[in-house]
């Protein structure tokens, strides 16, 4: 099956963690079920498609195991436990895509994909580590596991101590081609979850894993690009992009062009913490070919892919 438009939908954490409830896997899969809606409404239009999603209070937890455990089971790298949270999360939403399609009478394969993504080794964000992982700890514990265990900490606001680990920026996935093919045969494919596992090329040419993490949304606008994709649907907490946000003068936006929202992200519009990184992606994917971006809430990801909801970011 071939279809005239291809999406790449980011999932946001809201779509399989949301704040305030008991992280089990019972709820997980609850909440996973409940956010297909619009993924499920865009096969029905006839998209082919990519999904991926973030993995942060997932890779939390397992870091948590891995402290829990420690001197009783072997200890396990970044690179491995965000390998572990994307094939978990992956058979999550492809499980439950699965059944969901057989419910609506729609005969579409869904497979996920574990993705590596290629860093450069020498990207400096390598060295200055910014992305806050795991555990709050006191002052006093952050200062022991630094000096014991080598881990780069940091105060994380007024909320304690965190460990803190370098986040590059993508090039490419190991697995574009396999991905680009599955997609282009109307094969759903789940892949790049959690920004997928940061590799880099050693002296020798092999892959070699790297402990960091890749925003998700960078991720995805990487996959976009490499799978032809007309539309990047950022799927978040709020139905727009505002300017000024927060403040009696706040202006949503509907539609803009890459170039004005450039204009935006420099004036300082889009915290770092916040929208920053969303917008950044949705420029990269832009200015590398892409014809749109939306950025909208789950529940609106069919309206937004097809231009009719959200704030739509648009090549200039």
């Amino acid at each position: 099956m071939k279809s005239m438009k291809t999406a790449v939908l980011a999932l946001g954490g809201n779509a399989i963690t949301q704040p305030g409830q008991e992280d089990t896997i019972a709820r997980q899969f609850a909440n996973t079920r409940r956010s297909l809606d619009g993924i499920v409404e865009l096969v029905q239009e006839g998209y082919n498609l990519v999904v991926t999603h973030g993995n942060g209070p997932q890779v939390g937890n397992a870091l948590l195991r891995c402290e829990l455990s420690r001197g009783m089971a072997p200890d396990l790298p970044l690179g491995v436990l965000v390998a572990d949270t994307e094939g978990g999360m992956g058979y999550m939403i492809e499980q439950s895509l699965q059944n969901r399609l057989r419910k609506e009478n729609i005969e579409r394969p869904v497979v996920t994909i574990i993705t590596q993504m290629l860093v450069d080794k020498n990207d400096p964000a390598i060295k200055n580590p910014t992305k806050f992982i795991g555990q709050f700890y006191s002052e006093e514990e952050a200062h022991i596991f630094m000096e014991s265990r080598g881990w780069r900490m940091k105060k994380d606001v007024d909320r304690g101590w965190r460990r803190v680990v370098a986040s590059p920026k993508p090039l490419s996935s190991v697995q574009s081609e396999t991905i680009k093919m599955l997609v282009q045969n109307g094969i759903i494919v789940v892949a790049g979850g959690g920004g997928g596992i940061p590799v880099y090329i050693d002296n020798h040419g092999n892959y070699e894993g790297l402990d960091a993490v890749i925003d998700k949304d960078f991720a995805s606008a990487v996959l976009a690009k490499e799978v032809g994709a007309d539309v990047l649907a950022i799927l978040t907490a709020v139905e727009h992009v505002s300017i000024n946000f927060g403040k009696s003068d706040e202006i949503k936006i509907e539609e803009i062009t890459a170039s004005e929202m450039k204009k935006h992200l420099d004036d300082g519009q889009f915290p770092a913490g916040s929208m920053g990184p969303k917008v950044r992606a949705a420029l990269k994917f832009l200015d590398e070919g892409g014809k749109m971006v939306v950025i909208t809430s789950l529940e609106h990801a069919k309206q937004g892919v097809m231009g009719q909801f959200g704030t739509r970011i648009i090549a200039d």
